[in-house]
């Protein structure tokens, strides 16, 4: 069998001019990812791909504006007859919808606080410190990772019961902090942390607890902001559990998901307003997401790679 003829790869004679060079190197870019064919079909694929996610808010926020009977209207259009702003107004200055906001938002940060403080405590007691059935222990702990919320959210709501935690900023709180995923998340994270420099520290006279608190607590900006961000948005968008334990009519902690529930009755949903709301109530999460979107990625690659 004749052999095949070596394959050669010249750079671009440095006789051309700076403009020919650049358009050679191009062409040759081109070539190796697919051509210029490719590369608009991944263009136009990520532009579908935009397009059907931004769709579902693009309509809520626009469907703010109209009147109730445009929202469910047959056949259905995008933009309304008539723009109705009222529907934004009157809901931004409701004292109620403010007062929910502030409760959300304030709440939702003392359970992202709270759940990366025992999530990595108890993250690094299992990734680094030996103490008696460990193992055992994290395979409980890994197995509450596959029981429903819902199956435990009767008995859930006897315990709080009995402790009188009834109506109050704990009962939103402390429940739920510890979260088998996210110590697994964060447990994850750690062990990719060399040991070398845990034991330099152990030599130089620094306990455990420094230890955690001066090594492993700045290196973990990565995945505190992937677990902290996921605890923000389960505490804004929880709705039973605030409905069970949250039973004071016109309570002062009523968060926003339960302040939305109330444009909807058996005989009358109040549309424009429901989606006004729920537009408003959505721009915090986006906004968060947009400033911290780096990080969240990054986590989400360090996850990938554990």
């Amino acid at each position: 069998m004749a052999a095949s003829a070596p394959i050669v790869v010249t750079e671009p004679d440095p006789a051309l001019p700076a403009g020919a060079r650049g358009a050679v190197g191009r062409h040759r870019r081109s070539a190796r990812a697919g051509g210029p064919g490719w590369a608009m079909l991944r263009y136009v694929y990520s532009a579908v791909i935009f397009l059907a996610a931004l769709f579902p808010l693009a309509w809520m926020a626009i469907s703010g504006f109209k009147a109730r009977n445009e929202v469910v209207s047959s056949p259905f259009q995008f933009f309304p007859d008539v723009w109705q702003p009222q529907n934004y107004v009157d809901i931004a200055a409701d004292p109620q919808f403010l007062r929910a906001v502030g409760v959300s938002f304030g709440g939702a940060l003392l359970f992202a606080a709270l759940s990366l403080a025992v999530n990595s405590m108890a993250a690094y007691a299992f990734a680094r410190l030996e103490f008696a059935f460990k193992r055992t222990i994290w395979v409980v702990v890994l197995m509450t990772m596959f029981i429903p919320g819902m199956a435990i959210l009767l008995t859930s709501y006897i315990v709080v019961t009995r402790m009188g935690l009834l109506n109050t900023l704990a009962v939103l709180v402390v429940p739920g902090a510890a979260a088998a995923v996210h110590i697994f998340f964060i447990r994850q994270f750690y062990l990719g942390i060399p040991t070398s420099i845990e034991e330099a520290a152990l030599i130089d006279g620094a306990d455990r607890w420094r230890i955690f608190t001066a090594i492993f607590l700045p290196m973990s900006k990565p995945v505190f902001v992937v677990v902290g961000i996921t605890s923000f948005l389960a505490f804004w968008n929880a709705y039973v559990w605030p409905i069970m334990t949250i039973t004071e009519p016109d309570s002062a902690l009523t968060q926003i998901q339960q302040y939305l529930a109330t444009f909807r009755s058996e005989r009358r949903i109040e549309y424009g307003l429901l989606l006004a709301g729920s537009t408003l109530a959505a721009t915090p999460v986006i906004v968060l997401f947009l400033i911290f979107q780096r990080y969240i990625i990054s986590g989400i690659r360090i996850s990938g790679i554990k």
